[in-house]
């Protein structure tokens, strides 16, 4: 276990000198959230023209309006929002150039994946990293997902000599920067394992955008809209990365939005093989508002501590609601129900229970693999960070607790939170 991180200055945060310097960077420039700019400077960086269906305009004006209009968001993260945006639009040319010219990667298979379901900050990451130990399986690197096709003309070997690779190295450096602590809540160093969900960023879709700002705007938005195609486009760019990968392997994945969205996860992948994840969802909520809060020094000009807990206590409440209701879709000889606190006591023996349920043996080279990344990667590495949902937000946990009521009554959760 790592050094106790205490962040005492949500609030009021007391800046690093790379921190006011690169928010006073953010003031010289100006962003233009425009369609015609963000398209334009995709197409250049990619030489390509066609973007393939249109109806992903509604989408991409629904982010541009509301990012464009929240005079709270700082220049600096104006210019990030925006890069986001420009790199989604490059990706979806070089995924429908891609598809178009080698159609036969739509009859690419992908067949019985196992798929980590649960809260983000409940044990998702580390469960997902760990079974991506297991070289048997496809996983998706951060930096892949990032960018899953080359640019033109661009070498791609697919490993850290990859400009991708490189791109998304420079990217997690200026990261840490700005937002240093960032590294013992949620790493993200090119090798990763990341969601699938990032691969919806080209179809601007998926809950991920709220994760970048307090946006209730795309939250409806999303709530609103059937995302069944969105999970096709996920599942057709997995095939693109198998084919460019040449090698058919089950794989792993993971993604907390996948709770409010079983049936539509399991329409697209029937045969999967789901791990639910299970932790105390108000500690859940302190790991999140504080990494969302922590960022903002960031992101806006006054810190928004209370409207972070609202959002979140209500987002929480929505994924964990239908998962209660839709659990049992998902067959119980495919399933597997894991609780944080028995994973993090016996994670082993957690992989044994997922490796039988998945009918995919557990051998002495698996073991091996998964018991390395285990010693590499203990829990706290970088630090562990000391919560106080009370002081730092003014949150009633008891509240919370009977708010959450109706989720202790369906899974064998134990309470984290004094």
């Amino acid at each position: 276990m790592g050094k106790a991180i205490h962040i005492d200055d949500l609030a009021a945060p007391r800046l690093s000198e790379a921190q006011a310097g690169a928010l006073a960077w953010g003031e010289t420039v100006t962003v233009d959230f425009s369609e015609a700019a963000i398209l334009e400077a995709a197409r250049a960086r990619t030489g390509l023209a066609d973007f393939g269906p249109d109806d992903f305009r509604e989408r991409l004006r629904v982010l541009r309006e509301a990012w464009d209009s929240d005079p709270g968001i700082t220049r600096f993260h104006r210019t990030v929002l925006q890069g986001y945006l420009v790199r989604y639009a490059s990706n979806r040319l070089l995924i429908h150039d891609t598809l178009r010219r080698h159609p036969e990667i739509l009859a690419e298979p992908i067949e019985r994946p196992l798929i980590v379901v649960g809260l983000p900050r409940s044990g998702t990451t580390h469960l997902v990293n760990l079974l991506a130990a297991d070289r048997r399986l496809h996983s998706l690197p951060l930096w892949e997902s990032y960018e899953p096709v080359p640019l033109p003309g661009e070498a791609a070997p697919g490993d850290a000599t990859d400009p991708r690779y490189r791109r998304c190295a420079e990217a997690w450096a200026g990261m840490q920067q700005v937002t240093p602590l960032i590294a013992a809540m949620h790493p993200m160093n090119p090798d990763h394992i990341h969601e699938e969900l990032e691969l919806m960023g080209p179809d601007f879709a998926s809950y991920n955008f709220e994760w970048l700002g307090l946006t209730p705007q795309w939250r409806d938005h999303y709530y609103t809209h059937d995302q069944a195609p969105h999970y096709a486009y996920m599942k057709n760019v997995l095939r693109l990365l198998q084919w460019r990968r040449g090698e058919r392997k089950r794989w792993v994945l993971k993604c907390p939005q996948h709770l409010e969205q079983l049936p539509v996860l399991m329409r697209t992948f029937p045969d999967a093989t789901i791990v639910f994840t299970h932790r105390d969802p108000v500690a859940v909520l302190q790991s999140t508002v504080t990494m969302q809060a922590y960022t903002q020094r960031m992101n806006r000009r006054h810190m928004a501590l209370r409207a972070l807990l609202d959002y979140w206590s209500d987002r929480l409440e929505h994924l964990l609601r239908a998962c209660v209701r839709d659990r049992d879709l998902v067959p119980a000889a495919r399933s597997v129900d894991s609780p944080f606190q028995a994973f993090m006591a016996d994670q082993m023996g957690t992989m044994e229970r997922v490796y039988e349920t998945a009918a995919l043996a557990f051998d002495p080279a698996a073991r091996a693999q998964l018991a390395h990344y285990i010693a590499d990667h203990p829990r706290g590495k970088e630090g562990q960070v000391v919560y106080d949902l009370a002081r730092d937000f003014g949150a009633d946990p008891a509240a919370l607790y009977e708010r959450f009521g109706f989720y202790f009554e369906r899974f064998p959760v134990k309470r984290e939170v004094a």
